[in-house]
């Protein structure tokens, strides 16, 4: 009889789990955090809400700003969470993203969120942009420490240089634009012109020139200041340089369609507990409660470029008439022809 009992309780167990499963919403968020931490939010998220599910697509910021666009009357995402916010203005200002207020914005820091009144997307974390130095490499090929972005154009580092693709890239994106608002067009052009001459490559990955950078693949990478530090944390012989004029970003959540299930990631992706998860990779993080230190980060706050973001959303727009976006898709195997383009 209690065999027959507990088999009958076990099944009822394994019947409402089986249940529960079915039974749990799959939300697809539309992403670009780096694709090694995309499980840990996915995760949590779902510890603390285990009837909603995240469907992750990961792509780059222009890739994945390109493809939200394009999907504008037919959209597959319902939440964009860790793209760039610049992309998210571009996003409302096209009606990808809907207003939205979530739980919890009274505790969210004002400067990295949608300054319009109808907000609709929301600070996550800050980034910068960095030089990432390989010392090691430098000393064998007896490379002078580079200590501005104009030093990059000098003779000396001629094939040396890794940098994300503009094009394709947030990091590289966010770099351009901060050369073109702190230095001016024309002489931002002529510097671009200029440091062309040097690149080795162009990476389709924001972080990928400063791990090349900390493999000793390249002697210097134009990346992220984060991604530099956490190499130097695994032993890799780098200096992180930040000179005046880097770009900075942050990266953001934002609401495509109003479902419950798609409200409440939002919610959580603001939350506390989210940020107290950003902070392990970010030390600018959106939440007042949350603070955090990143060993071997630079300094950053007297190094950051000064523009607008109205400015910023009007130069990928005038990029995106240009047909720039759909010939990368058509020049992938030849980045660097594209960036030339986009230079020149």
């Amino acid at each position: 009889m209690k065999n027959r009992l507990m088999k009958g309780t076990l099944a009822t167990l394994v019947s409402l789990l089986a249940t529960n499963a079915l039974a749990a919403t799959e939300v697809t968020v539309y992403t670009a955090f780096e694709t090694d931490i995309l499980a840990k939010y996915k995760n949590a998220f779902e510890k603390e809400n285990p009837d909603v599910k995240i469907k992750w697509v990961r792509d780059s910021t222009g890739i994945m700003t390109a493809k939200l666009l394009a999907e504008k009357n037919n959209p597959r995402a319902e939440v964009v969470w860790g793209l760039a916010g610049s992309s998210m203005a571009l996003l409302k200002e096209e009606g990808v993203l809907k207003p939205y207020s979530p739980k919890g914005l009274e505790d969210l820091k004002p400067n990295l969120n949608d300054p319009q009144s109808n907000q609709a997307w929301f600070g996550n974390d800050a980034f910068f942009n960095a030089i990432c130095f390989n010392e090691a490499v430098a000393k064998q090929l007896n490379l002078p420490k580079p200590q501005s972005w104009e030093d990059l154009t000098k003779p000396v580092y001629q094939g040396h240089i890794a940098m994300p693709n503009p094009a394709s890239s947030g990091t590289g994106y966010m770099q351009v634009s901060a050369w073109l608002q702190s230095m001016g067009e024309d002489q931002a052009w002529n510097y671009m012109k200029n440091l062309d001459k040097n690149i080795a490559h162009y990476t389709h990955s924001g972080s990928k020139p400063c791990v090349q950078a900390g493999m000793g693949e390249v002697a210097i990478g134009i990346s992220m200041a984060v991604r530099g530090a956490k190499l130097i944390n695994q032993g890799a012989p780098l200096a992180v340089i930040t000179p005046k004029g880097i770009g900075w970003e942050s990266e953001a959540v934002g609401l495509v369609k109003e479902s419950d299930a798609a409200k409440r990631v939002v919610d959580w992706s603001v939350s506390k507990s989210a940020n107290e998860l950003y902070v392990e990779s970010y030390p600018v993080v959106a939440h007042k409660a949350v603070t955090g230190n990143v060993n071997n980060y630079p300094e950053v706050q007297g190094a950051m470029a000064r523009w607008t973001l109205v400015r910023w959303v009007r130069n990928e727009l005038r990029f995106l008439k240009l047909g720039l976006r759909n010939l990368m898709l058509s020049l992938n195997q030849n980045p660097n022809r594209l960036v030339r383009i986009l230079m020149g």
